[in-house]
């Protein structure tokens, strides 16, 4: 993703004007105290985790800390794929409910979507729901699907439409009831032909 270049290059100035402040202080101690003890050991770790693409709680949390400068100067900006921002407006428009679940904070998700390169910028009003790993669980695990689903009561499992990149969420969503389609994006990793035969694929928000 475009943020994570970002957090890297952000990571070194922020450790060495924040790292005694009380406002760093709690991004600091979520993580495990070998890796707290100093900048270079903490830089370290988080150099290693996102080199391995590892998802764990402590590492989004500073992510969104570090994105959340670089948005609010303007740094950082979504570059979301153009059929996105009219598709959003359009099921708004609707009555449509678009949550969203990544996994990604839901600081972080809030701080993306709020700040675009889609006319509007911030999608925010649009969307009613954010749902990460930590209060939904895993994004490859049914009962994470389940779990979200159960905070809308109003919307039983199979009127719900689950879109990824990944097959492996898309057949979770499935598992839990929900339709799933995958997205097929430039960059994403290339689908086997079995996954073309068991999931609807669709290569841009315009042909749901």
């Amino acid at each position: 993703m475009f943020q994570f270049p970002y957090a890297l290059q952000a990571l070194p100035g922020t450790l060495s004007a924040q790292w005694d402040t009380s406002d760093f202080a709690q991004y600091r101690a979520a993580f495990p105290p070998e890796h707290a003890v100093s900048k270079a050991a903490l830089t370290e770790h988080v150099q290693d985790l996102m080199s391995r693409d590892v998802k764990i709680s402590y590492l989004k949390s500073l992510q969104g800390y570090l994105w959340e400068s670089g948005y609010r100067t303007g740094q950082l900006k979504a570059p979301l794929f153009r059929d996105v921002g009219p598709k959003f407006a359009s099921w708004a428009a609707d009555g449509v409910r678009i949550i969203i679940y990544s996994s990604g904070s839901v600081a972080a998700q809030k701080l993306l979507f709020a700040h675009t390169n889609a006319e509007p910028a911030d999608l925010i009003p649009m969307i009613a729901d954010y749902f990460d790993t930590v209060n939904a669980g895993p994004k490859t695990e049914a009962s994470s699907y389940e779990r979200i689903a159960s905070k809308h009561t109003g919307y039983p499992p199979e009127e719900w439409l689950f879109l990824s990149d990944n097959v492996k969420e898309v057949e979770a969503a499935k598992q839990a009831g929900m339709q799933s389609i995958i997205v097929e994006r430039p960059g994403n990793a290339a689908l086997s032909d079995d996954a073309r035969k068991l999931h609807t694929v669709i290569k841009s928000f315009e042909g749901l």
